[in-house]
């Protein structure tokens, strides 16, 4: 048994696409959650810089200590997970080999999409991953920054954002694909609007969900779950933000269903985050 929190890490509100999962597939275990929201998004940045960025947020979570990482974004997990899993002496996961696995699973035309950040496609991970799982997966990829833009917006209406999407999406739908993998944590927050979009027919693939799968075998395997306990441990959760508390908390509420999230402002000093108090 191990009590501490589970941490998230992401740009901005994506990740919390696999807390949501997390909050039910894991209901015991506390959730500390930093999303670096002045500095979204990760896609377009060079990928030295994301793995800075994503230091920067990791020693904050460690400075906790935490006693797993879930890296919840898919542009810092092809940038950094291999750095981290070296240098840190918790388990590390990432989003991408969960997502690889579970596509592959899924698949019957082994015609799969991937849609992404700039980065995370630029990174190959996905492709390769895919490849290396099955030589026959046929993997289309696609750059949507769009929809981070659009998952972000605390406002959104219907009719503009299904055309929105359905537009980004018209060369995804056009290959046939039987499988497509939301390659960013935000896109989970968009999966209707996608799904409308491609095609009933085709199978959508979160691979955030996939992780806090990994997670949980993790977990039970190293025999660090939380003791049970009567007490509502989610009320100690803790969410940060570099960017807008409100904004923050008012679309992770509306995402998690839940209200009166305890959301702090971090402070982005000398390389470093620290807690406005």
């Amino acid at each position: 048994m191990d009590n501490r929190a589970i941490g998230y890490i992401d740009s901005g509100i994506g990740g919390l696409s696999v807390v949501k999962k997390a909050l039910e597939k894991l209901p015991n275990e506390q959730v500390y959650y930093v999303g670096d929201t002045a500095r979204m998004p990760y896609g377009p940045r060079d990928p030295r810089e994301v793995k800075k960025f994503t230091w920067q947020l990791v020693d904050f979570l460690t400075d906790k200590n935490i006693k797993l990482l879930v890296i919840a974004c898919n542009t810092a997990t092809a940038a950094a997970l291999d750095d981290l899993v070296t240098n840190l002496e918790i388990p590390v996961i990432g989003v991408i080999q969960p997502g690889v696995e579970a596509a592959t699973a899924v698949t019957k035309t082994h015609k799969v999409g991937v849609i992404a950040t700039q980065g995370t496609v630029n990174s190959r991970a996905y492709y390769d991953g895919l490849k290396q799982a099955d030589h026959d997966n046929h993997v289309l990829q696609l750059a949507a920054p769009k929809l981070v833009e659009i998952a972000e917006q605390p406002l959104k209406d219907p009719v503009v954002v299904q055309k929105q999407i359905t537009d980004v999406l018209l060369p995804i739908k056009e290959e046939n694909i039987d499988t497509l993998v939301l390659g960013c944590t935000h896109f989970p927050l968009l999966a209707s609007y996608i799904q409308h979009a491609v095609g009933e027919q085709v199978k959508l693939v979160d691979a955030g969900a996939a992780a806090v799968s990994v997670v949980e075998k993790i977990l039970k395997e190293q025999n660090i779950q939380h003791e049970p306990t009567s007490i509502e441990l989610h009320n100690q959760d803790e969410y940060y933000t570099t960017g807008s508390q409100t904004t923050f908390a008012k679309l992770a509420e509306a995402w998690l269903q839940k209200s009166n999230l305890n959301v702090q402002h971090l402070d982005i000093k000398d390389n470093h985050l620290k807690l406005v108090k």
